[in-house]
């Protein structure tokens, strides 16, 4: 017998750390909280003087109607949400993907508002933000999806707990930049 064939049968298989299920976590936490840290300043700008200074801040919020810079804030935080939450809880986690190919569309919506207006160097994040969400989308609806589970008293702690996360990391600081810094 070779000893390939003896020392193949004497080990035990190790274990991978970095597998496409821990890469879609990771992108799901990332992309989530960027997401909807990104929607919520759009959201913020329901205020009519936050509106009205915010194209000193981004010129294309001036080629855009606040009701509709406003809607695409609410899509991409209930997207960001809807990446981590529905997978982490088991509770419909086909929204996961759902979430992913929603945003992924926004981007390339994006990208294609900002072509026609030749902002050329914003494409390539949406590109790449894009990218991620359709991964993600990819990644939960075909190589690694999330089995339904009823709802539990840890799924609830662990929603609670990054809904406070998003609210201490992304949205007080997003309020707090947006209402008290000068564009």
């Amino acid at each position: 017998m070779s000893t390939h064939l003896i020392d193949a049968a004497h080990t035990t298989p190790k274990r991978r750390w970095f597998t496409l299920n821990t890469t879609l976590w990771i992108l799901q936490v990332i992309g989530g909280f960027f997401f909807a840290g990104s929607g919520f300043g759009k959201v913020l700008l329901y205020d009519n003087a936050l509106y009205a200074s915010a194209p000193k801040a981004v010129a294309w919020y001036a080629a855009v109607p606040q009701s509709l810079i406003v809607f695409i804030g609410i899509v991409e935080v209930l997207g960001g949400i809807g990446l981590i939450l529905p997978a982490m809880t088991r509770v419909m986690p086909k929204l996961t993907p759902l979430a992913g190919y929603g945003l992924a569309l926004t981007m390339v919506l994006a990208a294609g508002f900002h072509a026609l207006r030749g902002e050329w160097a914003l494409i390539p994040a949406n590109i790449i933000l894009g990218g991620i969400a359709a991964f993600i989308a990819l990644g939960r609806w075909n190589r690694r999806p999330i089995e339904a589970a009823p709802l539990t008293t840890a799924g609830i702690v662990k929603s609670a707990a990054v809904i406070v996360l998003m609210a201490l990391l992304v949205f007080a600081p997003t309020w707090y930049t947006m209402t008290n810094a000068q564009f």
